[in-house]
């Protein structure tokens, strides 16, 4: 996959300046509404960029929050259920381009255990992919499979996907790497046939990305996790001109959240203890210690909701409020820790690590030291350029169809792994 392939389905970039608010839950008071060591991915940041986040979100964006997805006339999805009927409209679609033995090569039983060691933070040459690489497809065959992508994901969540994927495809040309080519291949598996009527998972990813999006028709539901989002690097320029930034809206919200702080309680979350729960690990998801949700106003834990919702609020309006309602009904138990820069300037430092641990909802965020051996001059490939992160649902990951296997090897275990290493 070649960055002038994705650009052609690329959305429009959002304005960075004016972050189009998420759907949020409503807290008590009325207001609208994080390890690891996930090594073996990487991220980049140009050494002039510097970045300044949002502070504070105002009653109107609030007021004013959606989520959309597109669906295949071009509309805008808002509900669930529109999102599955696009999603799997759009599977269809891709099935339909396949061989009798690329379609054998992409289905699996939807309870079929693989789904747990077939995605990874490692490259596919540790840790094999389910599905049909990108790579070995016709144009029409990955225009369809990216369809599938655009279909399920909100603009917000596409254009952070396809820049993380871009991002890939520019350290496999330019990186110093002999082995950097593995960056640019990703797949795509189905478990369970697609239907808007019953439950089946989408599959995506490569080394730094793992979706699992599980849609089921029969419950109106939609959960992503688990899903790795990664990047290297962080800022850079592709071959058409334009400057991508792979994490700005995760940098925004995490600096928003971590500046509407007291001094004592930045002093208490960054005192904290970090959890790490590696992609591939069963995991108990320790809850550390750090700031809770009860120690947090009512604003404050809107802006902790809008972090969380970069990856537990990946689709539609009704699926991300669905999400974070569940989430806040537990926040006051949540604990989050933080360690490393507390200014969002990233020509200085090292980057940023935060967890965000409690009973239903499980981010790691770490900065990865080291660019493992994916560099190109003038650009950070390690720190703020180089970032590996975990979401999971302890209660419901993969729609509790299978239960998450033990890595063998380096399937998603930390240390090890990565191009050039």
């Amino acid at each position: 996959m070649h960055t002038n392939f994705l650009s052609r389905f690329r959305r429009p970039a959002a304005d960075s300046s004016v972050r189009r608010a998420r759907p949020l839950t409503t807290l008590a008071a009325g207001v609208a509404l994080m390890s690891i060591a996930l090594t073996g991915c990487a991220t980049t940041v140009e050494a002039t960029s510097t970045a300044t986040p949002t502070t504070s979100v105002s009653a109107s964006a609030s007021a004013a929050a959606t989520t959309t997805t597109t669906d295949s006339d071009g509309t805008s999805a808002t509900t669930t259920a529109e999102t599955i009927a696009d999603t799997t409209a759009a599977a269809e679609a891709f099935l339909a381009t396949l061989s009798d033995e690329q379609r054998d090569a992409v289905l699996y039983a939807y309870d079929d255990e693989t789904k747990t060691t077939s995605w990874s933070n490692f490259p596919i040459t540790f840790v094999e992919r389910a599905g049909l690489n990108l790579a070995d497809l016709t144009d029409e065959q990955k225009t369809a499979a990216l369809k599938v992508l655009e279909s399920l994901l909100s603009d917000e969540a596409y254009e952070t996907v396809s820049n993380i994927m871009a991002g890939d495809s520019y350290l496999s040309e330019y990186s110093s790497s002999t082995d950097a080519d593995v960056l640019g291949q990703y797949y795509i598996a189905f478990f369970g046939d697609p239907s808007d009527t019953t439950a089946f998972e989408v599959q995506f990813g490569g080394h730094h990305l793992g979706i699992n999006a599980t849609l089921d028709g029969s419950t109106d539901a939609i959960t992503f996790a688990p899903t790795h989002l990664g990047m290297q690097p962080a800022d850079f320029t592709d071959d058409s001109g334009t400057e991508i930034q792979s994490f700005q809206y995760i940098y925004s919200d995490a600096f928003a959240f971590f500046d509407s702080l007291t001094t004592e309680q930045q002093a208490t979350l960054t005192s904290g203890d970090l959890t790490m729960c590696a992609p591939g690990d069963t995991c108990d998801y320790p809850s550390g210690s750090g700031l809770t949700g009860a120690d947090l106003t009512d604003e404050q834990k809107q802006l902790l909701l809008n972090l969380i919702a970069n990856w537990a609020g990946m689709a539609d309006e009704q699926t991300t409020a669905d999400a974070l309602a569940k989430i806040e009904a537990t926040l006051d138990t949540t604990v989050i820790a933080w360690s490393g820069e507390t200014v969002y300037d990233m020509t200085t430092g090292n980057g940023i690590n935060f967890s965000i641990s409690g009973p239903n909802v499980y981010i790691a965020f770490q900065a990865q030291q080291g660019s493992a051996g994916a560099d190109v001059d003038g650009v950070t490939t390690s720190g703020w350029g180089h970032v590996h992160t975990i979401y999971r649902d302890p209660t419901n990951d993969y729609a509790n169809s299978v239960t998450q296997q033990a890595a063998t090897g380096m399937a998603g275990g930390p240390g090890g792994g990565a191009p050039g290493a």
